[in-house]
């Protein structure tokens, strides 16, 4: 829902950090794969309850996931690196749910699964749409920077990070946010699979 927002906010400061690491010679895929180590190293960090050094490492994974989107478009985004970045990308979110859940089994693990099973409607929702949207040729101007074109809703990419952030600041309340987090990604699924369908449907009869 805020990703319309902060996207254009985070852009700038992005492409200058860009530009220093391609004179570097750095390549947009191994930030992409740096990143996505660096978020999974936050994994067993929560499991440890270390979740100070947990919120650290997810914050650097967001930072470079957004720097290697930046780094790609110096030069030409590839099909490929899309592929990966968006790949590792719903690998990094289910697994920090998991590191919750093994943070505190008793008390995670049902929340944790719930969360992820909604997961499953928002990334299922966002990449079928995406395969459609290609077919058909549909654009959305608000989102111009992303590799694959998809259906908002209220829940995306700045409202998933936030609520890791809470997760690592009250880890007590984890049960409590991840259903709330989790009910708004079924609110979501359902209003992607209305508005994509309904949109699909308006493609394949012009």
């Amino acid at each position: 829902m805020f990703d319309k927002w902060t996207a254009p906010l985070v852009q700038i400061p992005l492409k200058q950090i860009a530009l220093k690491a391609d004179t570097f010679g750095i390549t947009p895929n191994q930030v992409t794969v740096a990143g996505f180590c660096m978020g999974m190293l936050a994994i067993p960090l929560l499991a440890m309850n270390a979740y100070s050094l947990a919120l650290i490492a997810i914050v650097i994974n967001r930072i470079l996931d957004g720097l290697d989107g930046a780094l790609a478009r110096l030069n030409q985004p590839t099909d490929a690196g899309g592929f990966l970045d968006i790949t590792l990308d719903f690998i990094f979110y289910s697994g920090i749910v998991v590191g919750f859940a093994l943070a505190d089994p008793t008390n995670n693990a049902l929340a944790a699964s719930v969360l992820i099973f909604s997961f499953m409607g928002t990334g299922s929702s966002f990449l079928a749409f995406a395969i459609m949207a290609e077919k058909h040729q549909l654009t959305e101007p608000h989102f111009k920077h992303k590799s694959l074109y998809y259906l908002g809703g209220l829940a995306e990419g700045t409202e998933t990070i936030l609520l890791f952030v809470l997760f690592c600041l009250f880890p007590h309340y984890f049960s409590i946010l991840a259903y709330s987090f989790a009910a708004i990604c079924f609110l979501t699924t359902f209003l992607r699979i209305i508005g994509g369908y309904k949109s699909i449907s308006l493609a394949e009869n012009e």
